[in-house]
């Protein structure tokens, strides 16, 4: 990868501007950087053919790559619990690579800011946020106007939404792919956006700025103690095999409790909230306007009530 297309976040636990490495940035770079690209993506964006590979990272085979993927990418399995097979070695220890892709931290690796009036970071994962989403806000930085309406697919449901808050956290394949809640609350509804599967890298959204709004999605209305009602917005992305709901949503739920994961895939969870009742954290604030992710772990704060 060129200088140029270098993808720089500041990692807040390490205080440190980072360059990300990859998965499979040849392959991001020739969709949507290229003449023959423009032609191939919409094919690979295919949600048929991104479930269609994502399903066979079931397979027994991929146990195999599990080694090489942690090498590469610098991962401690000493922060997670290990897989299914009791094997010494714990990268083996996934029965295939979606087993290891949803791995789970261990008891206490992460928790949640206490505060009531802090909202804790829902994903592992590169922030943006904005106070506000008017009309004069380009999401990401230099991409297109992101509305609620646009984002819900609804403008009805998109009502409450206008003019608030919003965080983007975007999950790499080498992520904790689980989400959680960022406050304690309850479900409102829930209701699934069609559509299609493109990347969400910040190379792909610079060549295709509609992303958020063209790739399938399934949205979450839930009424928090202390933020007001929220929209939560789970997006599909290139080769994600599934989105799964692995809390019962006729429960209530509590502050940093599991509210779903992602299989196979980089994606990105989106956060909107009621104008006036809450704002992402400065930092994050500030890096986005700068063009920078934040990189947040899970449960950090990344917000405060207004």
């Amino acid at each position: 990868m060129s200088k140029s297309d270098e993808i720089k976040y500041y990692n807040r636990s390490k205080g440190a501007v980072e360059v990300e490495k990859v998965y499979g940035g040849a392959m991001v770079k020739l969709m949507y950087s290229t003449l023959p690209g423009k032609f191939i993506s919409p094919l690979i964006a295919n949600k048929y053919l991104s479930k269609l590979y994502g399903a066979t990272q079931n397979s027994l085979l991929t146990q195999l790559k599990v080694p090489k993927f942690v090498k590469n990418f610098h991962i401690d399995l000493n922060q997670y619990e290990g897989g299914s097979v009791e094997v010494d070695k714990q990268e083996l220890s996934y029965r295939n690579f979606n087993e290891f892709f949803i791995r789970k931290f261990k008891p206490g690796q992460r928790k949640f800011v206490p505060s009531d009036n802090i909202m804790g970071a829902f994903s592992e994962a590169r922030y943006f946020g904005y106070d506000s989403m008017t009309d004069d806000v380009q999401v990401p930085v230099k991409g297109k106007y992101l509305r609620a309406e646009d984002l819900l697919g609804d403008s009805k449901e998109a009502e409450p939404f206008k003019n608030g808050p919003l965080l983007i956290a975007r999950l790499c394949p080498v992520d904790y792919h689980r989400y959680h809640y960022p406050d304690s609350g309850k479900t409102l509804k829930s209701f699934p956006v069609k559509g299609q599967y493109h990347s969400v890298n910040p190379m792909a959204l610079k060549a295709k700025e509609d992303i958020f709004i063209a790739n399938e999605r399934r949205v979450s209305i839930l009424e928090t103690e202390n933020f007001g009602k929220l929209a939560y917005i789970e997006v599909g992305a290139v080769m994600v095999g599934k989105i799964v709901q692995s809390y019962n949503e006729d429960e209530a739920f509590s502050k940093g409790d599991e509210k779903g994961y992602f299989l196979f895939g980089g994606s990105t969870v989106i956060v909107v909230g009621e104008e006036g009742k809450w704002k992402p954290s400065s930092d994050v604030v500030e890096n986005t306007k700068a063009g920078m992710e934040t990189y947040i772990q899970l449960g950090d704060e990344v917000g405060k009530a207004l």
